[in-house]
Formats: structure tokens, C-alpha cells, sequence
């Protein structure tokens, strides 16, 4: 099992010094968030950026998947925003993202591009979401199929599709295409998924493209260090393994960088442990 960190919890530092300290400490790889501060995906140097990036990471031995919830990435003002669900001329905004995601991506040699729903405009009838939902991702599959890169769609609380079986009725609107699988979050499965964190694994591994993980309490969408929460991580482990999941397994802790380097290699410690106590996996 390989196990990565994501770079939206070292936001303190620059990316090429993350990097280093994710590499030292002994991760696989690394869940790459674009965003203004780390590969700005609309900076005037990406494209240098991308390079010196693309060579830092081979040179440490990382792989990486592409993460795009930057949280004020494409507006200073409002969080997340716009979103998918928006009106189509703010949409497209989040469109380009997602399609330069893919390219980025593409550049770096990323396994995955990730990314989610966003929240419903307050008004919105669940059938129009659904609706501006689908016409959004198409553009993005598109490109997904041009650079022959998977998308993971990551079920996110709070936002229109936040459940597995969401996920699962976004890819029948779509058309099952092949390219499009799922981004499975632990914790968020123990925050509100009604089975247990072990079966929701299994049902999504036939989807699995990207995984992340932390811990966290349920009913409470709080990413926490691992044995701050509630998940017996052994046999979620032990559940991932059994799926066949050869991807990376991304520890997710954005609100941990002021102590990022202490709480990487903690994480680290912690996972080598559960997939000890879960057989080796």
C-alpha cells in the first residue's frame, strides 16, 4: 500500500520544500493541491513551474494525483466558489480549472485529477443540479479522454453529492464512462455514510481511482490526526487491500501546517502500524 500527503496541509511551506520533507520522511507520494501559493494554476510561470515541479518529483521518487479543492483559487471572496451548480457563465470558470487540472496533470504524470459537486445554489431543484452537474463534468471527461488521465469524483458533506450512492447515481447520469471513478474519502465515510467504514470501502472499490484519509467523528466534518476520531483503522485497511486499490492512499490534514512537518511523520507512523495490524495488507 502507498501512502502519500497532501500538499494542502503544508500550505506554510513552499511547494518544492514540502515536497522534501514528504520525500525524507519516507511517503510514496503526494496529493497536489494547485492552488495560488502551491502551482498556481493560473500563474504567469505555470508552465516553468510545472516543470521544475515535474523534475523535483521525479528526482525524490514521488507520485502524485491532482487535487483542485483550493479554497479561494478562483475567487478571493467566497470559498469554493463557483462551483459546478453555478449559473452556467460562472460554471465555466470551474470548468477551465478542472480542464487545466487535467493538463496539469497530464504534465506532472499524475495517476488521478480529483475533484468534487460543490454546494447547490440556495433555490436550486435537485433536478436542474443534477442537470448543470452532468454538463459540467462532460467538458472535463473530454479532456480526461484526450490526455488518457482519471477523473476521481470525490463525495464531499455539505456539498449536493456527498454520499457514495450519490456518486454512484452521477456516473449512471454520465453514462458510466471509463474514465470517470470514484474519489473515496475514509473519514468522510465515517462522518455521515450509513454502513460501516470497512463496507463503504468495499462498495466503492470497484470505482476507486484516489483515496484519502484522516480521521474523524461522526456527524462532524472535521479532518483530525489519526486516534483523535473514531475509525479502527486496521480493518479499513484490511477492506482497501481486499479491493485490489493499487493507488495512492493520500493523508488529508489541511488545517494541521502549522505543524505539518511533526504531523506527517506521525500519520506515517500511525498508518505503518494499522497496516501492520491488519496483516501487512
Amino acid at each position: 500500500m502507498r501512502f502519500a500527503y497532501g500538499t494542502n496541509g503544508f500550505g506554510d511551506h513552499r511547494l518544492t520544500d514540502a515536497l522534501g520533507v514528504i520525500a525524507d520522511l519516507g511517503y510514496d507520494g503526494v496529493a497536489l493541491t494547485i492552488d495560488s501559493n502551491h502551482l498556481d494554476p493560473y500563474g504567469p510561470d505555470l508552465a516553468r513551474e510545472l516543470s521544475r515541479t515535474a523534475a523535483r518529483l521525479a528526482a525524490l521518487g514521488l507520485r502524485t494525483v491532482i487535487e483542485t479543492g483550493g479554497r479561494y483559487v478562483l475567487d478571493p471572496r467566497r470559498k469554493h466558489r463557483p462551483t459546478l451548480l453555478d449559473p452556467a457563465g460562472d460554471a465555466e470558470r470551474r470548468i477551465d480549472l478542472l480542464c487545466r487540472a487535467v493538463w496539469i496533470g497530464a504534465e506532472l504524470g499524475a495517476e488521478a485529477v480529483s475533484f468534487w459537486s460543490g454546494a447547490a445554489p440556495a433555490g436550486l431543484a435537485a433536478e436542474a443540479a443534477w442537470d448543470r452537474l452532468v454538463k459540467g463534468i462532460e467538458p472535463v471527461l473530454a479532456e480526461a479522454d484526450r490526455y488518457r488521465i482519471p477523473l476521481g469524483f470525490e463525495p464531499e458533506p455539505g456539498m449536493f453529492v456527498e454520499t457514495i450512492a450519490g456518486f454512484e447515481e452521477l456516473r449512471d447520469r454520465l453514462g458510466r464512462p471509463g474514465r470517470f471513478g470514484l474519489t473515496l474519502d475514509i473519514g468522510h465515510c465515517r462522518c455521515l455514510e450509513p454502513d460501516p467504514v470497512p463496507e463503504c470501502v468495499r462498495r466503492a472499490g470497484p470505482y476507486l481511482v484516489n483515496v484519502q484519509i484522516e480521521d474523524m467523528r461522526r456527524g462532524v466534518h472535521e479532518h483530525l490526526e489519526f486516534g483523535d476520531g473514531e475509525i479502527d483503522f486496521p480493518p479499513v485497511l484490511a477492506a482497501l487491500a481486499a479491493t485490489g486499490y493499487r493507488g495512492l492512499v493520500g493523508v488529508e490534514l489541511p488545517r494541521h501546517g502549522h505543524a505539518a512537518p511533526a504531523v506527517a511523520e506521525r500519520s506515517l507512523r500511525f498508518l505503518r502500524g494499522a497496516l501492520g495490524g491488519a496483516g501487512g495488507a
